[in-house]
């Protein structure tokens, strides 16, 4: 049995990252039922960054898994012998949420070794990234996974990306003071697009899950 641990860092439980991520989950579901997968909501964990109590780095007991205990620590135990990574965050201000982004210290710190700069993971395995964001495709400021993802290309594997662009903020315009935005353009935008990056988004779960199974 091959497992998918699937990171949603987003706030909204029933929104655009949510509904891409949940696409992922039902494409890599419909090529067998020997791929388990797991959603982790980490904005219903309460856990800190990185604590810099350098107990992945103690000489003779130097771990690639963080060491601090709280509620992200079994996340991150379940990651280390998993064998397929999904990340998926909405931009906020050019940058995945605070919430990924401590996240991602605690995942990558352990990793890298202060002896010789060497980035190593538990295992190395295939990588998702999801982002949902307001901004167009030719105009937008995101950063996306930033500083981390080369730490996660060096140590995981190369990501895929998979991002929806120009997503809805609410769901009715008129109860909330955004003005500088037109409700009927991103409606039209969203006829057009949204499917097709729910689509995107089955089809990145299809492949990763074809792909563990061939290995």
């Amino acid at each position: 049995m091959k497992k998918i641990i699937i990171i949603d860092g987003g706030p909204r439980k029933n929104f655009n990252t949510a509904s891409m991520l949940q696409k992922f989950a039902e494409g890599a579901r419909a090529v067998s039922n020997q791929v388990e997968l797991k959603t982790v909501r980490l904005y219903d964990l309460y856990y800190k960054g990185c604590m810099s109590c350098m107990a992945c780095k103690i000489k003779g007991k130097a771990a690639n898994v963080c060491k601090f205990k709280d509620a992200l620590t079994p996340v991150l135990e379940e990651i280390a012998d998993a064998d397929g990574l999904v990340l998926g965050s909405p931009i906020y201000f050019g940058d995945v949420t605070g919430q990924m982004r401590t996240f991602m210290e605690r995942l990558a710190f352990p990793w890298l070794s202060y002896n010789d700069y060497s980035l190593t993971a538990p295992k190395r395995m295939p990588v998702v990234l999801i982002e949902t964001m307001n901004g167009l495709p030719e105009r937008n400021n995101s950063q996306g996974y930033g500083s981390m993802e080369p730490c996660i290309a060096i140590a995981l594997g190369k990501p895929e990306h998979v991002v929806a662009y120009n997503t809805y903020q609410v769901k009715n315009y008129d109860r909330y003071e955004l003005a500088s935005f037109s409700e009927e353009a991103k409606r039209h935008y969203r006829d057009e697009h949204w499917e097709q990056d729910l689509q995107k988004a089955y089809d990145a779960g299809r492949r990763m899950a074809e792909s563990l199974l061939q290995n």
